[in-house]
């Protein structure tokens, strides 16, 4: 899987800021990402501190960037720059204020094309590294929504899955971009998509609001994406088994052989990709971030310096 990443990275050098720079993990991850040369990290923090960091955890972190917000010396016009993109909802002293926490400064680095992307969430909280991508960086266009995918691998089997962890609710609109962003997502890492709108009916056999959002949805995928192989709304088991899917969708381009799944809010989404990390034996990688004018990640608070390295690949190559 990282192989064809780690060709993106090569091919398309990348900067990617690490709002936690003082943390031990943040600074083995830099070591690592240092030493193989593809990604380039920038650290957020006090200089001594973050050096007094690596040292004591024996880090080499020599030559890497280390920014200090209180020190910075274009300050003055990162703090123009969100008083702008605030639009009057903050003012001067309230930008700099903010932009002296890490996890806004780094952001702004991202905006304002220091960096390319960010990785943050080791000590802030999801709320914290998502509010400063929503308020700065924004959705692309076309897009209204930030969401969410894990990259479930087992082996050499690779699949998606969205939204398992941002929108707690979901209408149809919000539900055509999850599918549409996840399948792009997918693609990046080499999976071709075949996307599986799931329900708790297949094609008709049961009804309701919640089957009716998952069957619009689908109609409005394939208007906006042609191409793209989909079908809903579908039960799992008819998206995963050829025998199921011989009975209940004959003839369907995905039943039976879906790898990429859209469930129809959070709470069937999250337990889902956790019954197949924990029962199914895939490994779980992020939550990817989708719909962001630039890739921004959030790590958990629980990760350690291998999952910081991995999503630091994941983030960048995401550009």
């Amino acid at each position: 899987m990282f192989e064809k990443l780690i060709d993106i990275l090569k091919a398309n050098p990348r900067k990617i800021v690490f709002p936690e720079g003082p943390d031990p993990r943040i600074l083995e991850a830099s070591a690592r990402l240092k030493k193989d040369g593809f990604l380039t990290p920038v650290l957020v923090g006090n200089v001594d501190e973050v050096k007094a960091a690596a040292a004591a955890g024996n880090f080499d972190i020599e030559g890497i960037e280390i920014i200090d917000p209180e020190t910075y010396p274009e300050m003055d016009a990162m703090v123009e720059k969100m008083v702008e993109l605030r639009k009057g909802k903050m003012t001067a002293e309230d930008c700099r204020k903010n932009l002296l926490k890490s996890n806004y400064f780094g952001t702004m680095l991202v905006k304002m094309g220091k960096a390319d992307a960010l990785l943050g969430g080791a000590t802030y909280s999801t709320a914290d590294t998502v509010r400063p991508a929503l308020q700065l960086i924004k959705t692309k266009p076309g897009n209204k929504i930030v969401s969410s995918c894990f990259i479930m691998v087992r082996g050499e089997e690779m699949l998606a899955m969205g939204d398992c962890a941002i929108n707690i609710t979901t209408d149809e609109d919000q539900l055509v971009e999850i599918a549409i962003e996840t399948a792009r997502t997918a693609a990046t890492f080499g999976i071709d998509p075949k996307v599986a709108m799931l329900s708790y009916s297949t094609l008709g056999s049961g009804a309701g609001p919640d089957v009716d959002k998952v069957r619009n949805a689908t109609a409005k995928v394939k208007e906006l994406a042609p191409d793209l192989k989909i079908d809903g709304e579908l039960q799992f088991d008819a998206a995963v088994s050829p025998v199921v899917a011989k009975t209940k969708c004959k003839g369907s381009p995905v039943a039976g052989q879906a790898n990429t799944f859209i469930f129809p809010e959070i709470q069937s989404g999250n337990i889902g990709y956790k019954i197949a990390q924990r029962l199914g034996g895939f490994d779980a990688y992020g939550p990817i971030l989708q719909g962001l004018n630039a890739p921004i990640n959030d790590l958990s608070r629980g990760c350690n310096a291998d999952e910081v390295y991995t999503m630091a690949i994941i983030t960048a190559a995401l550009k």
